[in-house]
């Protein structure tokens, strides 16, 4: 083996180089760099195809049409082991009890409600039998079933957590059970008898005087919809006095005020200064963290609990798959929910696969539709667009959304206020906020939104819908 000291000649007998290497040459050489990438951007279709209302004062009022309808809701639950109490407070979510906020009674009416387990295909409550108490599902789906033309059973509702029938049978003349009631799952269910009700109402005077009230509403002239009827007449004798009529108008409209995402955004100032070719470090590190609220705004969009599209559909807009996976029959369903002139869905990616799959698996194959030059999954011609802010629980479940959007078609809409102050983008401000004692440069960087449905039936969700293989 040789050596040799000359640098042009290689060691062990090699050739010796004849050109200028290429880890020298990179020491003359200008890399081409990129913008700084992040994973953490999405297609934000949601941020893109809401209509966005200008909503000065930061406040929007949606005003409606007087409801008769109390509303349904969804109660909660608490359990100690195997043992499970409804929650006193939630009671009130019940048609029934709605307003009503006396705590020692709600107390005294939860502590009365009776624990009952159903294995799956048992009968919880059959059509013809007495409807004597009030039922609540505190876990698992239940099957509500009518009877057909030709007396064949036809499911009509799916039921599942939270769910409840009965409170209104018991303040009514009706004796018996208008369908049936057989659980799909194993599920669990608190009921309350009616004479132990009645006897609650006889002990206390508000309960009884709530109760007479909701009673009074349940005979006010409304609409399918639960509204104050509009007096109309049709096919009268000439010379018929008409009844008069008008449009009441609901008395506490809800308002929804503009949310609020703020960070502050700090860079050195000699960062700023002498690091600025190819890029403006301020203008990435801007931009970059514009991109990052923009992501938490339309996260924000759907899970906040005050105004997120996914806690604010109205409870009779919520169904369940009638099987677990998401099928063509189920987003056929969700379509009946929302079928006046519904504009897109809106699912998890995953969510969007396993609908595919099943779709697959019946010989069916969804078409595609072009938005704004991209090819978009749709069913029956309304496109399924993704969101991976949707959530997966632990259990593979998540959700399916359908919306119709704008004001005129009364629809859902985003809320912003354009003009703010140092606007960077629509309702977006950037604010410079001083330059500290160790030379660092302040930006607060601040957005406003929120978001209204301003009709019930603008949007409606399939709801633990099971994307698991």
């Amino acid at each position: 083996m040789t050596y040799s000291n000359d640098p042009s000649v290689n060691v062990e007998g090699q050739q010796p180089q004849l050109s200028l290497s290429t880890a020298a040459a990179r020491n003359l050489a200008t890399t081409t760099k990129s913008a700084p990438q992040t994973q953490e951007i999405t297609s934000r279709w949601l941020l893109k195809l809401l209509p966005w209302v200008q909503t000065k004062g930061g406040v929007y009022r949606v005003n409606r049409r007087l409801s008769y309808s109390v509303g349904d809701g969804r109660v909660s639950f608490t359990n100690t082991g195997a043992t499970v109490q409804v929650i006193p407070q939630e009671l009130t979510e019940l048609p029934l009890l709605r307003g009503f906020n006396d705590t020692q009674v709600l107390t005294a009416l939860a502590n009365q409600f009776v624990q009952q387990e159903f294995a799956p295909d048992d009968v919880i409550v059959e059509i013809g039998q007495p409807a004597d108490r009030i039922i609540l599902i505190a876990r698992g789906k239940v099957n509500k079933i009518g009877v057909g033309k030709y007396d064949e059973q036809v499911v009509l509702d799916v039921l599942a957590d939270g769910d409840h029938f009965g409170d209104e049978t018991v303040v009514q003349s009706e004796d018996t059970w208008q369908y049936t009631l057989k659980a799909i799952t194993r599920t669990i269910v608190l009921s309350l008898p009616q004479q132990v009700f009645e006897g609650l109402i006889g002990q206390s005077e508000a309960l009884q005087t709530h109760v007479e009230q909701f009673r009074a509403s349940l005979n006010q002239p409304q609409n399918a919809q639960g509204e104050a009827a509009i007096e109309v007449a049709t096919n009268h004798p000439q010379e018929t006095a008409l009844a008069g009529t008008f449009a009441d108008y609901d008395l506490a409209p809800r308002e929804y005020e503009l949310s609020i995402a703020q960070t502050v955004l700090q860079i050195s100032t000699r960062v700023a200064d002498l690091y600025n070719e190819p890029y403006n470090q301020t203008e990435e590190q801007l931009r970059l963290t514009i991109e990052a609220l923009r992501e938490r705004q339309e996260y924000e969009l759907l899970n906040n609990r005050e105004f997120g599209l996914l806690h604010n559909a109205d409870l009779s807009q919520r169904i369940y798959s009638s099987t677990g996976a998401p099928t063509p029959d189920d987003l056929d369903e969700l379509l009946a929910t929302v079928w006046k002139e519904p504009a897109f869905f809106l699912a998890h990616p995953r969510t969007i696969a396993a609908f595919g799959r099943e779709a697959n698996r019946l010989g069916l194959y969804p078409t595609s539709v072009d938005v704004n030059g991209a090819q978009v999954t749709a069913w029956r011609g309304v496109p399924i667009f993704p969101s991976n802010k949707i959530p997966i629980t632990n259990n593979r479940t998540s959700s399916i959304l359908l919306l119709r959007t704008g004001v005129e078609k009364q629809g859902v809409i985003g809320l912003h206020q354009t003009g703010i102050p140092d606007e960077y983008q629509p309702s977006l401000s950037v604010r410079f906020a001083g330059i500290s004692e160790k030379a660092i440069i302040s930006y607060l960087v601040t957005a406003y939104y929120s978001a209204a449905v301003l009709v019930p039936d603008a949007l409606g969700i399939l709801e633990d819908v099971e994307i698991g293989r």
